[in-house]
């Protein structure tokens, strides 16, 4: 057993700083097992199932209310309670990987984990048979296994399968990190997410959560009668955000394609086709870098509702939030980082030109022309690039000044048209739209409009857009025809919104990066 001894040589320091060659050298030790094992036809891969009937956690709770209803039986009779429980076993059969051993001899205790749990296992010779204990003896930890047996309560109360039989189901060839230290280097636990999942039971209860949150989304909106669609990933044209696209060749058409960038065309066009309240969640793709708060593809939900507009958007989102996080976390007031966010409480909303004036005593509405804008922006250090607008530069204001401070859940209505090509603008004043952002712990969450239905306006602003690209911004948008053909044919007043999918998550699992609620983050390849 090379492995333990490995093990039993070496302090906790040392195998933190466990060397390649000591992988190697273990890997080779259990690879001779395998082939003793063969050689034995005893092969754990050549198994095709096993037939498990139970998950730990269930363990529990029925051992814990057989034992209530036995003791209450008992009244107070201890001989009579353990007769009982001996007369009422439960026989289980579990299956997962071996985490931890404590070798006791002819018994021997391990850790065996499933997705929902640990269970401690007891094997005993006298149980298994001194041929089958012997091989037990050879496995490793990592190693997957089913256990067939009953439980009990250990004298120190710690609920325990009683192995009557044990097999191994596939051999691990390469050791996991220790217990003490685990896998904690960030960049090894995101390349390694398998192994992440496995040494790190809080990840895994993450990415439930996410998949509860998500469900959640869904039950929210069929509710509201929304109906969920699905909308190309390829792309001739992706419009619909600011973003820079992922480009590709079709080589069955032989034409250049891009990966969306959002939603929102599409589902708009569906709008049009007389589908009053769509929805989809899906992956989107923005050729951008890579930090704390974003990732190249990323999960996206967008929805609209024909015949309301984006104050109809801020009442859906509020509840959406709301509902989402009593449903997963069972409490409206969250804990992020060490503030507490208040979903229960009406959001805060604010116009950006009010938001802006707060923060940085600048007052957007006495400002009138391009000039003064820009001798605003230097005299208070803000750079921009000579094809920002007036809107432009209220929004750098906003990046500077603003979104630190929005940490409760807000708001930030009506943006300049400058910087909202697809979005209705303000009748009573043309320079705004009716459109908002959200905003919680500093980060914007969600993205909604009034959407433009008007083809003509839409076109000059598709325009102005193809100018912006003209002279250099890359993430401005392209003349969609078809698009604007839809338009033609008629969309009622619609309300739309976006969500970030992965900062909701963050949001409700309390995790910084939003790495650590993708399962497979996009990493730069090592070689």
């Amino acid at each position: 057993m090379a492995d333990e001894q490995l093990r039993a040589n070496s302090s906790p320091a040392q195998e933190a700083e466990q060397t390649e060659e000591d992988i190697h050298i273990l890997k080779k030790v259990r690879m001779e097992k395998l082939d003793n094992l063969k050689a034995q036809g005893k092969n754990p891969f050549e198994i095709t199932k096993f037939d498990y009937n139970i998950k730990n956690s269930e363990i529990r709770k029925q051992y814990a209310e057989l034992e209530e209803r036995l003791t209450a039986e008992a009244n107070g009779d201890e001989e009579a309670l353990k007769a009982a429980l001996e007369n009422n076993r439960i026989n289980v059969k579990i299956a997962g990987r071996i985490m931890t051993w404590r070798n006791m001899g002819k018994a021997n205790f391990i850790d065996v984990r499933d997705s929902t749990d640990r269970m401690q296992v007891y094997v005993r010779m006298n149980d298994i048979g001194e041929e089958a204990f012997k091989e037990f003896k050879t496995w490793d930890m990592g190693d997957i296994v089913g256990v067939e047996g009953f439980v009990f309560k250990t004298r120190t109360g710690e609920v325990t399968v009683h192995a009557q039989k044990i097999t191994l189901l596939t051999k691990s060839l390469l050791p996991l990190p220790e217990k003490w230290h685990g896998l904690k280097d960030q960049d090894a636990r995101y390349r390694q997410r398998y192994v992440d999942l496995i040494v790190n039971p809080d990840v895994a209860e993450t990415f439930r959560k996410r998949s509860r949150i998500i469900a959640a989304i869904r039950r929210y909106l069929d509710a509201q009668g929304f109906i969920e669609v699905e909308t190309p990933m390829l792309v001739a044209n992706a419009g619909g955000a600011s973003a820079r696209p992922f480009e590709t060749h079709y080589n069955a058409l032989n034409e250049d394609v891009r990966l969306r960038i959002s939603l929102e065309l599409y589902l708009k066009r569906l709008i049009v086709g007389g589908l009053d309240r769509v929805y989809e969640i899906g992956r989107v793709f923005r050729n951008e870098g890579v930090d704390t708060k974003h990732n190249p593809e990323f999960t996206l939900m967008e929805l609209y509702q024909a015949y309301t507009d984006y104050h109809g958007m801020m009442d859906l989102a509020e509840n959406l939030y709301r509902h989402c996080a009593q449903e997963v976390c069972g409490t409206t007031k969250i804990m992020y980082g060490d503030v507490e966010i208040d979903l229960g409480k009406p959001f805060e909303r604010l116009t950006m030109v009010d938001a802006v004036k707060k923060y940085s005593g600048v007052d957007f509405n006495e400002i009138h022309t391009i000039e003064e804008a820009r001798a605003a922006a230097d005299a208070h250090h803000i750079e921009y690039e000579k094809r920002h607008k007036k809107g432009d530069i209220l929004n750098l204001f906003f990046d500077e000044f603003v979104e630190e401070h929005l940490i409760q859940p807000t708001f930030i209505m009506d943006h300049p048209t400058d910087i909202s090509p697809l979005t209705k603008m303000k009748p009573e004043d043309p320079e705004y739209t009716e459109r908002f952002e959200l905003f919680i712990t500093g980060r914007e969450m969600a993205n909604a409009y009034s959407e433009l239905n008007d083809p003509v306006d839409q076109r000059r602003r598709f325009e102005a857009q193809e100018e912006m690209k003209r002279l250099g911004d890359e993430e401005a948008n392209s003349i969609d025809e078809d698009f604007l053909r839809a338009l033609e044919i008629g969309m009622p007043p619609t309300g739309g919104i976006g969500f970030g999918i992965d900062r909701l998550v963050m949001l409700l699992t309390n995790s910084s990066a939003i790495r650590d609620v993708l399962l497979f983050p996009t990493m730069k390849s090592l070689d």
